[in-house]
């Protein structure tokens, strides 16, 4: 027998489009802002991750390119052999200093954070423990892993404690939980105070991922500031790119910790180092959270008025607390649909979330509030978000 092996990737891309699963990849010809110009179109942006509105703050800007004139492009060599600049030590002790820790760690990405921690912590012997809706980073970090597996239903804390004494009666060397800060799909926070409460019992190693949750909560501090957890989360994974509006994944939590991280992932270890440029505009980031908390509030002003008339038109958002607001459609051709006709029609973007981010009969238009979004801006939005809506018989 003869095999095509290529033919399989024409029937799986078919069966995407023919589904309505496939992404539509569109490109900005401008900066990360409100008002933006994206194919060729100027657009209304509710769908980045820059929430605070600094990926094209100037003193972040111009701390770049400070760096750049100095150091020159690249990092030459992964963190470990000659790709740690002083930049580096400078943004490290800064973060950790940021947020309440002894240590910190500039990583590659989130992403990588998850993949080369998880699998070190927990082995042979040990006991993970999950939430069910947790990202896919995580997931993946887990499956690294060799460790026994649980997983608890999304933000069930009796769920996580029967996991928990199921681990400890197995007599598991080490427990570790993993959640998510903020549930990057739903806009929901985990209840980490209590997940904190219960392991503490068990004696389990907590690890929260709050990618999204650093820049828009606890004063850009992240949910353990939020919380007031400082000292009984062991570990916090975090990302540059979100709501400081630069690039990479952190780590953050004691020194032993942050000692055994530069010498046991493999993600770490094995990547080239950021450029010193973007070292350097993520220093300048966190500054400007410490410095100007106007961008702090306003992004919760938003995210309040936002989601309250959403709300009061009939759109479902779900369990949202936080500035990522889903409108749940369900489907995902009417999602995918509805996502379009913003975009030609009335200038507005936002992303459809389809399966397999979501599950196929929760899919939705994710918004996502910002910062430098004005109160027009909001309006503008919200008129052709109703009208669309009611266009396509979703409200």
């Amino acid at each position: 027998m003869k095999r095509e092996p290529e033919a399989f990737l024409k029937e799986e891309v078919k069966n995407l489009y023919d589904n309505h699963l496939n992404w539509v990849i569109r490109h900005l010809e401008t900066g990360s802002k409100p008002h933006a110009v994206v194919d060729g179109k100027e657009v209304l942006m509710l769908n980045t991750n820059n929430y605070l509105g600094l990926a094209v703050h100037p003193k972040i800007v111009q701390a770049a390119r400070d760096a750049l004139d100095k150091y020159g492009m690249g990092a030459g060599a992964v963190p470990t052999i000659a790709g740690t600049f002083d930049l580096t030590k400078k943004f490290q002790d800064h973060f950790a200093k940021f947020k309440g820790v002894e240590a910190s760690l500039l990583a590659q990405t989130g992403f990588a954070v998850n993949q080369g921690v998880i699998p070190q912590l927990v082995g042979k012997g040990d006991y993970v423990i999950s939430d069910q809706l947790n990202h896919g980073s995580i997931i993946d970090g887990v499956r690294l892993t060799k460790a026994t597996r649980g997983v608890y239903a999304h933000n069930d804390v009796s769920e996580l404690e029967k996991q928990l004494k199921i681990a400890d009666a197995a007599g598991a060397r080490r427990i570790l939980v993993i959640t998510d800060g903020v549930f990057s799909m739903d806009g929901d926070m985990a209840p980490l105070d209590k997940i904190a409460d219960v392991c503490e019992d068990f004696g389990a190693m907590i690890f929260v991922d709050d990618c999204h949750g650093e820049g828009m909560l606890g004063e850009g501090r992240g949910i353990v500031a939020h919380f007031g957890l400082q000292g009984r989360v062991h570990v916090e994974g975090g990302s540059l790119s979100k709501g400081f509006g630069v690039f990479g994944g952190t780590v953050a939590g004691s020194k032993d910790l942050i000692e055994f991280v530069k010498n046991k992932s493999r993600s770490y270890l094995l990547s080239t180092a950021h450029p010193p440029s973007v070292v350097a505009a993520n220093d300048m980031a966190i500054t400007v959270v410490e410095t100007e908390p106007h961008h702090y509030k306003n992004l919760w002003t938003n995210t309040n008025y936002f989601k309250g008339k959403l709300d009061d038109l009939g759109f479902n958002t779900g369990n949202s607390s936080t500035p990522i607001i889903p409108l749940i459609i369900g489907n995902p051709g009417p999602a995918q649909e509805m996502a379009d006709i913003l975009f030609k029609e009335e200038g507005i973007y936002g992303t459809p979330i389809v399966f397999p981010m979501v599950a196929r009969e929760l899919s939705r238009i994710r918004v996502q509030m910002n910062a430098a979004l004005t109160r027009e801006d909001l309006d503008f939005a919200l008129a052709g978000i109703e009208k669309v809506g009611k266009k396509l018989s979703i409200i």
